[in-house]
């Protein structure tokens, strides 16, 4: 039993689930939720993470086995593909119920959310609109947030704007260490189409614009705080992908890409609670 909740766990993509979970929590706490609302916000987001997470691994078990994936717990034997698919289909039933503590409104938001992420495992991550659940998703979780407060607060749009073009380019950041993997087993998204130097720089822009818009679109000037990350948005990147090479010559999978991008994320949401200037 715990080798296979074990399993579950890995398969849930722990490390991008806790880090838009953490996020989603700063931002909740820095738009001004009591402490009751930041758990149910951290709750639904939770949930929604672990639902995308595990139909992305119950969906792609049998190519994540073609191409050697032994990371992958469904893959390599350590969970089942049933059992993973019957934990997702309870993390997204969970997801709006527990939205819907908050307000029916903020639970439509992310229950959109939801919905995009998995129209993303399945069908539009082979599409050239894959980077679209991706913007949508992200897009909509700080509205969820917002939205969320007591009022129903109208998110800004310079807000969602700039969510939307992170989660863009999570996408492409996320795709590039299984290029060559995902062409071997037909899968040719947008990331595919760009290649890995179109993506990357489609990652570099997308990440410096959500900072840029975090530090302009709000009224008033921007601070000298905002000026500093738009410039570390600039440079964390190419950092990144150096790192990226140095994995592959040591024989590791370059994650480094994604790394960077919940890097600028939290940079930016500590930028916003700083700031203050979201509602």
């Amino acid at each position: 039993m715990s080798s296979r909740v074990l399993g579950l766990v890995r398969a849930s993509h722990p490390e991008p689930a806790a880090a838009v979970t953490t996020v989603s929590g700063l931002l909740a706490w820095g738009v001004g939720h009591r402490p009751a609302g930041i758990v149910s916000v951290v709750l639904a987001v939770l949930a929604s993470q672990l639902a995308v997470g595990w139909t992305n691994d119950a969906l792609d078990a049998e190519r994540d086995a073609t191409v050697g994936r032994t990371d992958k717990p469904v893959a390599a034997g350590a969970v089942g593909r049933r059992v993973t698919a019957w934990a997702a289909a309870v993390a997204a039933l969970a997801c709006p119920l527990l939205a819907l503590t908050t307000n029916p409104t903020a639970a439509l938001w992310l229950t959109v959310a939801l919905v995009s992420a998995l129209l993303y495992d399945w069908p539009l991550k082979a599409t050239v609109l894959s980077v679209l659940p991706y913007a949508v998703s992200f897009g909509a979780l700080p509205g969820f947030v917002v939205l969320a407060l007591p009022g129903e607060p109208t998110p800004p749009a310079w807000l969602l704007a700039a969510a939307a073009c992170l989660g863009a380019g999570a996408h492409f950041a996320n795709v590039l260490p299984d290029l060559a993997d995902d062409a071997r087993t037909g899968v040719r998204g947008l990331p595919h189409h760009l290649g890995a130097a179109g993506s990357r720089a489609a990652a570099a822009g997308l990440l410096l614009a959500a900072t840029a818009v975090l530090v302009l679109g709000p009224p008033g000037p921007p601070s000298a705080l905002g000026l500093a990350a738009v410039g570390t948005a600039a440079v964390v990147p190419p950092l990144s992908w150096y790192a990226g090479r140095s994995a592959v010559r040591a024989g590791r999978r370059p994650v480094s890409a994604f790394r960077a991008v919940m890097l600028v994320a939290l940079i930016d949401v500590v930028l916003l609670v700083a700031s203050g200037r979201v509602v």
